[in-house]
């Protein structure tokens, strides 16, 4: 009963020791998938056949017999499947070392035993099933195994009746249990298989996986490439509302009224947290109807001098057609509306042209005629009755000034340039600027640089400039205003600047925005068109105006002109 015992334990330990290299392979594919394909790393079969050869030195030190005659070493398991699964250079090792050990273990170099123990029989049988092994399934695999298996084990077990030992009586608890061995052995060869199997394919599928995940991490930071170049913000939405993901642009934007918002802080907010803060409820609420029932919509949102469109898209899944969430893109249309508002203006200037040319015969000529019949009657009519004639002659007067805005401002003329100085023309008009002044009780003070070069103008467009701009000053201050009129270069020398600058009660926002928009005038008497025909003055010569104004403060006109220096040798000298 003890030696069945001790039997036993062996075949345990035995059992144990030949299912280790499935372990120690299991182990080193775990530590080395992700560098495994560097040269510097043995590949998946080297690994196994170095497993399987641990497995066969560690059966074969731990090798015994079964009631001293049945041979009882498992490493003809691992032995066998290197043989299998590697090269034909890696079994033709692990078949050397396997007789090798065999020899070591059984302390005999017995032809007969070495022959049968060993499985060196079978070890053509082997190499010529390895190709067929490894394009098979599990299932093929263990065939081909046990084919292996079943003459080895069963010159194994006979090796005691070779010997004329007789172990296999009726009813022999030692004939039982080495048929257990033997059955044991088959059934442990299948199960190998299978977990080798298993190992290599949740291997597979994780590199696979991981490949999938490396894709999907590309897929996905150039997708977030794309959307940060592209000129829209955008912003996608979980089914809940929260905000799952936004591009650069559109953190931009919600940091120009959230300052210190990060994106990690962006991506825990719902989105109701940002609609509620504008101020159209009627917008807020179309915008939440549409994420709620996840309904496509558009919407225009106007504020802080900005424009915006607003578009929303349910995001569906492919198969059916769900909804999963909500896009938003929002586009900033400032420039857009900008740009369609001088359109407007240009066509209606254009219509202003047209009406202007069509009238200016037809109106022009019975004026004329009207006032000078009004002269004749005004020779002739007594004095009391003047002062009538006097006023209807200045709303004449006042009529045809109009008419001649309309047409200034209208026509698209090619301004016709001469090299002058812009000193001479400042002083040719100071005359008429101081009269103005005196009338009204102000000042009028000429700051002139006295480094002034030639200037490519307009003598008659710069004084009608000139004289828009010093009178619109003085009716806007009160008296003692003063008026200055000053001259000087830029601070890069490419650009000579006239600055118009009044002490009078200065200009809105509002009104600044709105300053060279045709019509649009702040006097009871004004026609809205002098400023646009000043700016139209200073685009006919290529440059710029610039307003800064302050309520109860004044408000200054910057005229900026090009020049070119190699074209200006000729100064201005302060008389």
């Amino acid at each position: 009963m003890i030696s069945i015992f001790e039997a036993v334990k062996e075949i345990l330990l035995q059992i144990s020791t030949a299912c280790l290299f499935v372990v120690l392979f299991h182990w080193r594919l775990d530590q080395s998938h992700m560098t495994r394909r560097d040269s510097k790393f043995p590949d998946d079969q080297s690994v196994l056949v170095l497993c399987c050869a641990f497995s066969i030195l560690l059966c074969s030190i731990l090798s015994t017999t079964l009631f001293g005659t049945t041979y009882l070493n498992l490493a003809i398991l691992p032995a066998f499947i290197g043989i299998l699964y590697g090269s034909y250079r890696s079994g033709l090792a692990l078949a050397a070392l396997l007789l090798l050990c065999t020899i070591l273990s059984t302390g005999s170099l017995e032809f007969n035993n070495l022959l049968l123990n060993s499985g060196i029989l079978v070890y053509p049988l082997l190499f010529g099933m390895s190709a067929q092994f490894k394009k098979g399934t599990v299932i093929e695999k263990m065939g081909l195994l046990w084919i292996a298996l079943f003459p080895s084990m069963l010159f194994i077990a006979l090796v005691p009746t070779l010997e004329g030992k007789d172990l296999y009586e009726p009813q022999s608890s030692k004939a039982l249990l080495i048929t257990i061995y033997v059955f044991v052995t088959f059934v442990l060869g299948g199960i190998l298989i299978y977990f080798i199997e298993t190992i290599w394919d949740k291997l597979h599928v994780k590199v696979e996986m991981e490949g999938v995940t490396r894709r999907f991490q590309w897929e996905s930071d150039k997708l977030q490439q794309i959307t940060n170049v592209v000129p829209l913000c955008i912003m996608s939405l979980d089914v809940n509302g929260n905000i799952a993901g936004i591009n650069e642009l559109m953190l931009e934007l919600l940091r120009r009224r959230y300052p210190l918002l990060t994106k990690t802080e962006l991506l825990e907010r719902n989105i109701n947290y940002f609609l509620d803060s504008i101020e159209d409820k009627q917008i807020i609420q179309r915008l939440k109807n549409s994420i709620f029932y996840k309904q496509r919509e558009f919407v225009k949102l106007s504020g802080n001098s900005r424009t915006y469109h607003i578009y929303s898209s349910p995001l569906v899944q492919r198969g059916t057609q769900l909804p999963e969430g909500m896009l938003l893109v929002v586009q900033d249309m400032t420039e857009e509306e900008n740009m369609r508002n001088e359109m407007d203006n240009v066509e209606r200037l254009t219509l202003v042209g047209q009406m202007a040319a069509g009238i200016t015969h037809e109106i022009r000529n019975p004026m004329a005629v009207v006032r000078g019949f009004l002269q004749l009657m005004r020779e002739k009519s007594p004095d009391d009755l003047h002062s009538y004639y006097h006023i209807v002659m200045e709303e004449l007067d006042r009529a045809n000034s109009i008419i001649n805005d309309f047409l200034s401002l209208a026509q698209s003329r090619i301004s016709v340039k001469e090299r002058v100085l812009l000193h001479g023309i400042i002083e040719d008009l100071s005359p008429l600027l101081w009269a103005d002044a005196n009338l009204r009780g102000q000042t009028v003070e000429l700051n002139l640089d006295p480094s002034m070069p030639l200037l490519q103008l307009n003598v008659r467009e710069m004084k009608q400039l000139i004289l828009n701009l010093g009178r619109n000053g003085m009716e806007a201050m009160g008296s003692k205003g003063v008026l200055t009129l000053e001259t000087r270069i830029s601070s890069d020398r490419d650009r000579v600047e006239l600055i118009i600058r009044d002490t009078g009660s200065g200009m809105s926002e509002i009104e600044r925005e709105k300053l060279f928009v045709p019509f649009f005038t702040t006097k009871s008497q004004g026609t809205g068109l002098g400023l646009p025909l000043c700016l139209n003055i200073v685009e006919r010569h290529h440059g710029k105006i610039t307003v800064h104004s302050q309520q109860g403060v004044g408000t200054e006109f910057i005229v900026s002109l090009p020049y070119e220096v190699d074209e200006a040798p000729i100064l201005a000298i302060a008389e």
